[in-house]
């Protein structure tokens, strides 16, 4: 069966907005890891959490971009407290404590979002409502818009650790984290602001969804288990890899779409997983060591 080329097209655009959004979730993750070795469970509750309280915010301000500003800042801040009553402790131990203590945050703020936002979804609304004409079909602008502010987010991530002051500090403690502090590098202090940036390119992806496809208190796992494909797939702890990664699965997944259900297309994500884990365990955007 032939599929018609303005398919193919329509498809591609989805797959790339969709992509620049998972890839916002999973960097957040990666730089989560890669500084500080947490496989962190609970980031799909703080791209949650992130949703639900733009929407509040939303509903008293009535500015979306308000609102994109209180959330990354609020769990911005919650992300640092949790790093450092929760996880900074575990610093050093086993993997699995770890993995446990996350994953009992991720159980303990579903709870608190069903006790404070209900078992209803909220929907945000987009901050600007336009629509283009794509072959037959008219496509929001803010899909394309969403795509641009995540992609604008990344970047700035990137300046941020190439050139701003704590960006050094974190990539000296990537490095070897006993000598930064033997340097006088306040590494527990690095490892609360990685968290805390981590945790707020979690809620920025929350409220950008949102006006997509509205925000529930079960969305954190859905969010969690993409951005683990895309971390593993695009080489654990590396940002850039994460970022081709997660455009890489979302393509496949929309053009999977076309030929099968959406539902079921989302298979094909975790076929790229097992061939990667088979053929290319340190991921397949990890530089092949000479």
């Amino acid at each position: 069966m032939a599929i018609p080329f303005d398919q193919i097209l329509i498809q591609t655009v989805n797959g790339l907005v969709n992509g620049m959004i998972l890839a916002l979730v999973a960097s957040g993750l990666t730089l989560i890891f890669g500084i500080m070795d947490i496989v962190n469970f609970a980031h799909g509750e703080l791209v949650m959490l992130g949703g639900f309280t733009g929407a509040t915010a939303l509903a008293v301000t009535g500015s979306f971009w308000l609102a994109l500003v209180a959330a990354v800042l609020t769990i911005a801040l919650l992300g640092a407290l949790l790093q450092a009553t929760a996880l900074r402790p575990l610093v050093g131990r086993d993997p699995l404590t770890t993995i446990l203590a996350t994953f009992g945050i991720s159980l303990v703020l579903q709870k608190y979002a069903l006790w404070q936002w209900g078992p209803s979804a909220r929907k945000l609304q987009e901050p600007i409502t336009g629509q283009f004409n794509l072959f037959y079909l008219e496509y929001p602008w803010y899909r394309v818009l969403t795509a641009l502010l995540a992609a604008g987010i990344i970047g700035a991530l990137y300046l941020f650790l190439r050139y701003g002051k704590y960006g050094i500090w974190i990539r000296a403690a990537t490095q070897d984290r006993i000598m930064a502090q033997a340097m006088g590098i306040p590494v527990p202090l690095v490892h609360a602001v990685v968290f805390g940036i981590g945790a707020s390119m979690a809620a920025a992806s929350g409220v950008l969804f949102g006006p997509l496809g509205g925000v529930t208190q079960t969305m954190g796992a859905d969010f969690t288990l993409r951005a683990f494909i895309v971390v593993v797939v695009g080489g654990m702890g590396n940002l850039g890899g994460s970022i081709l990664a997660s455009i890489l699965i979302s393509l496949i997944e929309a053009y999977a779409s076309l030929v099968v259900s959406p539902a079921q297309a989302v298979i094909a994500s975790f076929v790229v997983l097992i061939l990667t884990q088979l053929f290319r365990p340190t991921g397949l955007f990890v530089p092949t060591p000479k």
